[in-house]
């Protein structure tokens, strides 16, 4: 599984070692470089940042190509409580393993996720340790919505962006994450676009630039 962890990465934009990480996690049969061009244009907003988008670390089950972060051949809440819980333990030794690297702590981090790549980092950023700066999710969902108060030792603030035409991940699982990230007490930024399918569009981006910026920026 180490060559699962490899994938781009991209900054700091203003040089010289690494004082905030951002992690980019993409979706299902996709892998790092899917959304590593997000970041020459948020480095801007958080020029100390160094972004990486690590591939998944399994093969996609469901297509020929592409990394996923837990099977999805068989969606019942159960199976697919049971990988998220597979991927965020992976995820979370990953994000150990990196601050500890940088000398960085929660609080200097972001994790960003697209698609699947938003489930695991909700789930994963809810089970910290210590409270991650920020979670940006786009087009997700938040596998275990349900599961007891006590698991969730952490409440960042969190951004949501989806497409109210998204054929992928409908609106209305955005809409259910939403209210269960409230009801835990979480700060929620939500924004559903018209129009917009299993994607981010522009405005997804300035949101997330702006969210990055308020929570990670210098002096945070």
């Amino acid at each position: 599984m180490a060559d699962a962890w490899q994938g781009p990465s991209w900054g700091p934009a203003a040089g010289g070692a690494p004082r905030k990480l951002v992690l980019l996690l993409h979706g299902l049969g996709a892998d790092g470089f899917d959304l590593i061009d997000l970041a020459p244009g948020w480095g801007r907003a958080v020029p100390e940042a160094l972004f990486l988008a690590p591939h998944a670390p399994e093969p996609c089950d469901l297509a020929p190509h592409g990394r996923q972060w837990f099977s999805l051949a068989d969606r019942t809440p159960a199976r697919v409580l049971a990988g998220v819980r597979v991927a965020a333990d992976a995820l979370g030794a990953r994000i150990d393993a990196e601050l500890a690297r940088h000398g960085l702590r929660d609080g200097d981090m972001a994790l960003m996720g697209f698609s699947q790549g938003a489930m695991t980092a909700l789930f994963t950023a809810l089970r910290r340790r210590a409270t991650p700066a920020c979670v940006l999710a786009f087009s997700g969902a938040l596998p275990g919505a349900e599961l007891p108060a006590a698991e969730v030792t952490a409440r960042p603030p969190v951004l949501l962006v989806h497409g109210e035409a998204d054929e992928v991940v409908p609106p209305a699982r955005g809409r259910e994450a939403e209210s269960a990230l409230r009801a835990m007490g979480v700060e929620v930024e939500a924004a559903y676009r018209p129009g917009l399918g299993h994607g981010i569009d522009e405005v997804g981006v300035s949101l997330g630039a702006l969210t990055l910026q308020r929570h990670l920026g210098a002096g945070r």
